[in-house]
């Protein structure tokens, strides 16, 4: 039986609104607002579950950081990042930003400056769950090369690697030089056994395979350092164009009508708006005609775009950026089943197939009008008036475009420049440039 007074604090917090003249007439109400009571119980209670699921299948950390750091001790691997992450502890995890439980994303302290560790974890339905058998599954993805492999056949598998996810390029021998003096930790001009697993296996996700393609431009966050298959970038301020989120688990709860409002409330003032805009166009133009080929943005999401505390543009999340080449491949009957024709991390076959049919349906679409279509909600509210009509006239032409951008280049780069030319007049000269 419930106590006396629990039962008073309880008919007080229930029935204290109503006077008791108005109890009397009205009887039913009482019962109405019981119902009400336990109904935002159940709701707040199934909103606290759900996200303490999410956050317990999702955020698996420690998982990540058991696999790696067995693996260094044992000499499998090796890194810039493995004696900050397994001995001196000065490289630690923090806020778990991970959306997929195979693929997690922390934001850390690097020797106490803030950056972003990411890392895989084989699926737990695939394993028995203990860790045993978690190391074993980990163990396959460093696999290759095998002990004996010379230096000249490393390079020739580097090589035919890279020519296979990028494309024929002339420049495919700099970035093998590039692959081969990231993977020299100890900097002594040779590469060992484990240095070289660790390395291949980086190569194997294809948002690391793109940083290194892209680690001289300005968009693409800096690569830091690396441990077997975990590696570390810069921390980019705001990693969406948008500050509020909506978790999964409340997206059937919150309108979108309000999300998008508050969203818009929330936003950076339009003339920074327009310097992060800037900053994205510029990406377009840097993945178009790249050192190393061209690359499709498969999925133009807010929440792949960052940008820094000073509003300049960066790529959070490269994810669903992929090689032409490879999306031309597939969609002449290529297939994406194993790790010789795919870079898609360790579920490689459900990865690539995922970007492969979001490029499929758009590959009529260049970037510039994936990007465009974003733009328009972006960029839009809250525009100057006397900008208003003609930046609507410039969005408008932009998401039309169609067919490959490098089927139309001039086109493509004319609507391009103007877009770029139309807000950069309007922030030049002013605080915001």
């Amino acid at each position: 039986m419930m106590p006396r007074a629990l039962r008073r604090l309880v008919h007080l917090m229930l029935f204290c609104p109503l006077s008791k003249g108005l109890q009397s007439r009205l009887p039913a109400i009482k019962v109405k607002y019981l119902l009400l009571a336990w109904l935002g119980i159940l709701v707040i209670s199934w909103i606290v579950y759900m996200q303490y699921a999410s956050y317990s299948e999702l955020c698996r950390g420690h998982v990540c950081h058991m696999v790696i750091c067995d693996h260094y001790r044992r000499g499998i691997i090796s890194g810039s990042s493995c004696k900050a992450l397994c001995d001196q502890r000065t490289l630690t995890l923090q806020r778990c930003m991970s959306t997929s439980s195979t693929h997690q994303v922390y934001n850390g302290l690097w020797k106490e400056k803030p950056v972003v560790i990411k890392c895989g974890v084989e699926d737990p339905v695939k394993t028995d769950g203990a860790p045993d058998a978690m190391l074993r599954q980990e163990m396959s993805l460093f696999d290759k090369p095998t002990r004996g492999t010379s230096m000249d056949e490393f390079k020739e598998m580097l090589h035919s690697f890279l020519k296979v996810n990028l494309g024929e390029q002339s420049s495919l021998s700099t970035l093998v030089d590039r692959v081969i003096t990231l993977a020299d930790v100890n900097q002594d001009g040779k590469v060992s056994l484990a240095e070289a697993k660790s390395i291949w296996a980086l190569l194997q996700i294809n948002e690391f395979l793109l940083m290194v393609a892209l680690q001289e431009k300005e968009h693409t966050p800096k690569l830091l350092g690396f441990c077997g298959d975990l590696y570390v970038t810069e921390r980019v301020s705001h990693n969406s164009l948008y500050r509020l989120e909506v978790p999964n688990s409340l997206q059937s709860i919150v309108p979108e009508a309000l999300s998008s409002s508050l969203n818009h409330w929330l936003a950076p003032a339009w003339p920074r708006r327009a310097r992060i805009t800037i900053g994205l166009l510029e990406f377009v133009e840097e993945v178009f005609h790249g050192s190393y080929g061209s690359f499709l943005i498969c999925d133009a999401n807010p929440y792949h775009v960052g940008y820094n505390s000073k509003y300049d543009c960066k790529m959070a999340n490269l994810r669903s950026v992929a090689s032409e080449a490879v999306v031309r491949g597939f969609l002449k009957g290529r297939r994406c089943e194993t790790n010789a024709d795919c870079t898609y991390g360790r579920d490689c076959t459900a990865t690539c197939d995922r970007l492969v049919k979001q490029c499929n349906t758009e590959v009529v679409q260049p970037n510039l009008a994936k990007v465009c279509v974003l733009l328009q909600d972006y960029l839009l509210f809250g525009a100057p008036s006397d900008l208003r009509g003609d930046l609507e006239k410039q969005l408008r032409t932009c998401v039309t475009l169609s067919g490959l951008a490098s089927q139309m280049e001039v086109h493509h780069s004319l609507v391009l420049n103007n877009l770029k030319t139309l807000l950069w007049k309007k922030i030049s000269n002013t605080q915001y440039s």
